[in-house]
C-alpha cells in the first residue's frame, strides 16, 4: 500500500522537489505555466514587472492550494534585475532545476517609422533578458537541468505586416536555444524553445476586429488557453523529455500549416 502511494504521488506530482524560476510569471501565458508547475509539485518562483496584486494573488492561491510560490518584482528590461530575479530564485529554494523565460514584450509598425526605442525595448526583454537569465541560471543547474524558453510561431511564419521586430527576436530565441542545446548537452541540460500561435489572454483577447482573420490561420479555429503552452512546459520540464532538445515546438493550433 506505501509503495502504491508512492507512485500515485510521484504521477500526480512528477516535478516534485524541483525549483522553478519563470520569468514574467504574473498573468496570462505566464501565470498558466506558474500553476501547472506548481500543480505538478515545483517550488515556483516567478517575476513580475507591474501586476503587483496579480502577482501577490497567484503567489497565495498556489500556497493555499499546498504548493510553493514566491513572486519577485523585476523588469525583464533591466539586465541586474534578471540577474537577482535568478539569485533570489537560488537563495530562497536553495538552488535551481528549472528555468523557463516566459517574460516577452512587442510593438508593431511599419518598418520605416519603426521607433528605435521600441526596437531597443523588444531585444533588450525579448531576447537579452533570455540570454541573461540563462548566463545567471548555468552555475546553478546541474544534469536533468531545463531551460525552455517562449518564443512564437512568428519566427518561422509571417501572416501580418508591421511585426517584422516582434518575428526577429523570436527567431532569435529559437537559434540561441538551437546552439545552446549543443553546448550544454555534455551537461545533460537540455534547451527547448516552445512556440505559440494565438493565445487568448488579457492583452491578446479572442475578441475583436482581426480575430475572426486569426483563427481562420489555425487548422483549429480557434485560439489557444493559457493552459495549452503550460502543458507543453510541464512536458519538457519533465525527465520524460530527457531525450529532447534543441527544438522549436509549434503549439499553435496548426498555425504553421
Amino acid at each position: 500500500m506505501i509503495e502504491t502511494a508512492q507512485r500515485e504521488h510521484v504521477v500526480s506530482r512528477p516535478l516534485a522537489g524541483r525549483r522553478t524560476l519563470v520569468t514574467g510569471g504574473s498573468r496570462g501565458i505566464g501565470a498558466g505555466i506558474v500553476r501547472r508547475l506548481a500543480a505538478d509539485g515545483t517550488a515556483v518562483a516567478f517575476t513580475y514587472r507591474e501586476s503587483k496584486d496579480a502577482a501577490n494573488d497567484l503567489e497565495h492561491e498556489i500556497i493555499s492550494a499546498g504548493g510553493q510560490a514566491f513572486a519577485i518584482q523585476a523588469d525583464s528590461e533591466n539586465a541586474d534585475a534578471v540577474r537577482g530575479a535568478v539569485s533570489t530564485t537560488v537563495d530562497r529554494f536553495d538552488g535551481l532545476d528549472v528555468l523557463v523565460n516566459n517574460a516577452g514584450t512587442s510593438h508593431s509598425a511599419p518598418i520605416g517609422e519603426f521607433p528605435m526605442a521600441e526596437f531597443e525595448r523588444i531585444v533588450a526583454v525579448n531576447v537579452r533578458a533570455i540570454f541573461v537569465a540563462i548566463q545567471a541560471a548555468l552555475p546553478h543547474l546541474d544534469e536533468g537541468g531545463r531551460i525552455i524558453s517562449i518564443g512564437s510561431v512568428l519566427a518561422d511564419r509571417a501572416p501580418f505586416g508591421e511585426i517584422s521586430v516582434y518575428a526577429l527576436s523570436k527567431a532569435a530565441v529559437a537559434g540561441l536555444s538551437r546552439n545552446l542545446a549543443r553546448g550544454l548537452g555534455p551537461r545533460g541540460i537540455t534547451v527547448n524553445t516552445i512556440q505559440p500561435g494565438p493565445v487568448e489572454t488579457d492583452m491578446n483577447p479572442a475578441s475583436g476586429e482581426f480575430v475572426d482573420a486569426v483563427r481562420s490561420l489555425t487548422a483549429l479555429g480557434q485560439y489557444a488557453q493559457p493552459r495549452d503552452i503550460a502543458d507543453a512546459v510541464a512536458f519538457l520540464a519533465r525527465i520524460e523529455s530527457r531525450f529532447v532538445t534543441g527544438a522549436s515546438w509549434n503549439v499553435d493550433g496548426g498555425f504553421a500549416l
